[in-house]
């Protein structure tokens, strides 16, 4: 299901259209990931907001809640958390049913024609010997076929997202189908196809493989020096100050690296994104920002609010803590953020490489921009956005564009006194924990297209940075939505 095209109203879209396995189930596209950010949908010219988030490990992140006792919020998926696992209690099979039905990406205007599609896949068979022999039994109108060949979003519609026209009964049986096909895929996902714990990290604990020198420094600065552990937590102990020794065993057999929880490290605004420029009325009648520049992504506190371009909040106890999390996303693990295809060895220049993006926005092309980042932020701040750094400075080296949103920042990064070699000792141990080295990594072998090479790691996509434009205020639709970030967001 996760490689059917059909699932799309122009069946030409699947889920690993944005997420394959050689690229830790991530964006697929080096040219998508250097530019546009966010990869094009089932209308080629609409596009989401953020990068495609990996699979691997994705179903381990639980139920979304609120510490009473930390005032945060844990679990959930999508960088905003917005499936939260509330109905089906499984986050990441609630996350499969967005990209379906979002106007963006696959683009079904109901979620009845995943039902529909599914009655007419090649593999229905086996969705019922799973799910049951009349998990199909849906009277399906005539019109279903024309309704599920049209783009969600489209005039037509009239802001429907059911235009299906079925019977109570037949509705629920539909809503089940789509369930089961929630579930199907997070099984896939939890499975070791995907979530493999087969790096040199896993190896490692299990007492079957020694470190290099360079992995092992980046391991001792990824729970110490580099702060990196406080967040994308691997069980052990944290050891911020040189005259402290690390003593703790691991917690766990399985480390995820990643807290579950959110944060906002200040990441500047990324103009390349392609969102902000969507806001004309497409041939179908639909405009997918509105707001151009005026958006801002405001993460977690967007979907608090069930505001633009995010979820509905299940709780309503939860709005009032909105402010309290502006700007803030997902910390997603750092488990195979660096798996890349075979012939592609790395994502870092000169290479041969294969190019990502990193963050949600995609701002960072390497991992040592992101590393680079964390430990230089605050020492190396503008008050200027991206493609406006000052003569004699280059933007991600010694020049950091002022954040998107600077509300909630994390300040536990930002000036940690890193030396470049241990920045990239770092890059070497997040390097150690990609998958298929206790065993090959199923489908990882799959790219076809060519290797980039050349350049720097530090200034890795700076060619193609653009200025971003004079900035309006923040729409009123983002920032003006109850209860308003505190302070006011420009």
């Amino acid at each position: 299901m996760l490689y059917d095209k059909n699932i799309s109203p122009n069946r030409n879209q699947a889920c690993a259209s944005c997420h394959l396995p050689y690229a830790g189930f991530s964006g697929p596209i080096p040219s998508v990931n250097l530019t546009m950010v966010a990869f094009p949908g089932t209308v080629h010219f609409r596009a989401g907001k953020r990068t495609a988030q990996r699979h691997p490990y994705a179903p381990f992140f639980p139920v979304l809640q609120y510490n009473q006792v930390q005032g945060l919020f844990f679990g959930g998926n999508f960088w905003d958390s917005r499936a939260t696992g509330y109905k089906l209690r499984i986050p990441d099979g609630e996350q499969a049913q967005g990209p379906p039905v979002d106007t963006q990406e696959m683009g079904l205007p109901d979620t009845a024609c995943i039902a529909f599609r599914l009655s007419q896949a090649v593999y229905r068979p086996l969705f019922e010997e799973v799910w049951g022999e009349g998990s199909f039994d849906i009277k399906f109108p005539h019109e279903t076929e024309r309704i599920c060949a049209t783009p969600g979003g489209a005039a037509v519609f009239d802001r429907s997202t059911t235009p299906v026209p079925l019977s109570p009964e037949d509705r629920t049986r539909a809503n089940t189908v789509y369930d089961h096909w929630a579930q199907s895929i997070d099984s896939y996902e939890q499975s070791v196809q995907v979530s493999a714990f087969s790096s040199k990290f896993d190896a490692f604990l299990h007492g079957n493989y020694t470190m290099t020198s360079d992995e092992m420094a980046g391991f001792q600065l990824f729970n110490g020096k580099g702060n990196c552990n406080s967040c994308h937590v691997d069980g052990r102990g944290t050891t911020l100050t040189s005259g402290q020794t690390d003593t703790s065993t691991a917690a766990l057999v399985n480390p995820l690296f990643t807290c579950f929880g959110s944060a906002n490290e200040g990441v500047p605004m990324n103009p390349r994104n392609a969102f902000y420029y969507q806001t004309t009325p497409d041939p179908y009648g639909f405009i997918p920002n509105p707001y151009g520049f005026g958006y801002r992504d405001l993460g977690l506190g967007t979907f608090l609010r069930s505001g633009f371009g995010s979820g509905t909040n299940p709780n309503e106890t939860w709005i009032q803590f909105a402010p309290t999390v502006d700007g803030q996303v997902q910390v997603s693990s750092a488990r195979d953020a660096a798996m890349t295809p075979p012939q592609c060895p790395t994502t870092e220049a000169p290479g041969p490489y294969f190019q990502k993006g990193f963050f949600h926005n995609g701002y960072m092309k390497s991992l040592k921009q992101l590393v680079h980042f964390y430990n230089t932020r605050d020492l190396y701040a503008y008050p200027v956005t991206s493609g406006h750094c000052p003569a004699g400075t280059t933007e991600k080296v010694d020049c950091w564009p002022m954040p998107e949103v600077k509300n909630n920042i994390d300040m536990t990064t930002g000036n940690l006194g890193l030396t470049d070699q241990e920045e990239n000792q770092i890059v070497v141990f997040l390097q150690a924990l990609t998958d298929g080295f206790t065993r090959p990594y199923p489908n990882i072998d799959t790219f076809t297209g060519a290797c980039m090479s050349g350049g720097s790691a530090a200034t890795q996509g700076n060619e193609f940075l653009i200025p971003t434009p004079p900035l309006p205020p923040c729409a009123s639709a983002v920032c003006g939505v109850a209860p308003v970030p505190s302070p006011p967001i420009p």
